[in-house]
């Protein structure tokens, strides 16, 4: 198995990036790893020990920048890091692409270079995120600000496979969030999504309308929502997260009574903070692409790389991307 990683892609591109790939070779069998970027700035952070066999490196002089528009940037620049990696697993010599890269390059690559899925209309960004039971898929978390019905009818479909292959549930409960749980809540759009997943067979265990305090219940295996909706959702629990535990350490440290107590939940909080870590869930899947996509947080460090490539081959090894072909397929969308 081949995986493509852009090396310079993300807040602590490339090193961290480079040792979060040593770390998954080290993990996994059976893989390769092509970096793409500056081969001078790559090969800086590797010994000579770690100058392996299964790791490659494909020379690029340019990056897309975060001050750059995503698409024109792409088709101007022929040399860059995420354009030469999403042109591999277009060609079939690398069966997934991880980067922690801008989103936006990483979805214009996704879908200029790599292309969508027959049938698809646009696709889905999903991330993982921790609740009470489980963790839980939600999608879309940005790829679609602007949204229609029929695209989350096909969230839908997507995070049904997902869930089952990737996540091992049986029998998914999807939820579509809504400012209320009664049909005929919200606006036309999510109305009209009601209605198209209720009616589709292939979406089996459809739960109805959903309020953002569902979330962290552990009820759902899928949340569909439009891509503005999921954005704010997820910076929102990144910002009430790090509120947080800012609190948590000013209480534990404001005197010596609080500080014992602190030592006493210390295991305990490590354990809280270990459980709502991004970096062990890796990166958010790029849904309805010919080819698989992890998207990693732009502050990733290498442990968050190094999930974010075993997302990555799992979703190669359990054929996400010909399930989700058939499956959208079936009745000939």
């Amino acid at each position: 198995m081949y995986i493509v990683v852009d090396a310079m892609g993300g807040d602590n591109a490339p090193e961290e990036i480079v040792r979060g790939s040593i770390s998954a070779l080290e993990d996994l069998e059976d893989l390769n790893i092509i970096l793409t970027g500056k081969k001078s700035q790559i090969i800086s952070f590797l010994s000579e020990k770690e100058q392996r066999e299964d790791l490659e490196i494909l020379d690029c002089e340019e990056v897309i920048e975060m001050n750059e528009k995503p698409a024109r940037a792409l088709k101007r620049k022929k040399d860059t890091s995420i354009g030469r990696a999403a042109d591999l697993v277009a060609s079939d010599k690398a069966q997934a692409l991880v980067s922690a890269g801008s989103t936006g390059a990483s979805l214009a690559a996704g879908i200029i270079k790599i292309g969508r899925l027959s049938g698809i209309k646009r696709p889905a960004i999903s991330v993982v995120l921790p609740t009470k039971k489980k963790p839980v898929l939600l999608l879309d978390v940005g790829a679609n600000a602007n949204c229609e019905s029929f695209y989350l009818k096909q969230f839908a479909v997507m995070g049904q496979i997902y869930s089952k292959n990737i996540m091992n549930r049986d029998n998914p409960a999807i939820g579509l969030m809504n400012v209320g749980e009664e049909e005929g809540k919200g606006n036309k759009m999510i109305d009209e999504a009601f209605e198209l997943i209720s009616e589709d067979d292939r979406i089996k265990n459809f739960r109805g309308n959903i309020e953002g305090r569902d979330i962290f219940t552990g009820e759902l295996d899928v949340i569909l929502c439009d891509g503005f909706a999921g954005n704010v959702i997820l910076k929102t629990m990144e910002g009430l997260g790090e509120y947080i535990f800012s609190l948590l350490k000013d209480v534990f440290t404001d005197n010596l009574k609080t500080k014992i107590g602190g030592f006493l939940v210390k295991n305990s909080l490590q354990n809280m903070k270990s459980e709502v870590d991004y970096r062990q869930y890796g990166g958010a899947p790029m849904l309805g692409l010919k080819g698989n996509v992890i998207i990693s947080h732009g502050s990733s460090d290498a442990l968050a790389i190094k999930n974010a490539i075993k997302a990555a081959a799992r979703t190669v090894e359990n054929d996400i991307v010909p399930i989700i072909d058939d499956e959208i397929n079936r009745d000939g969308e």
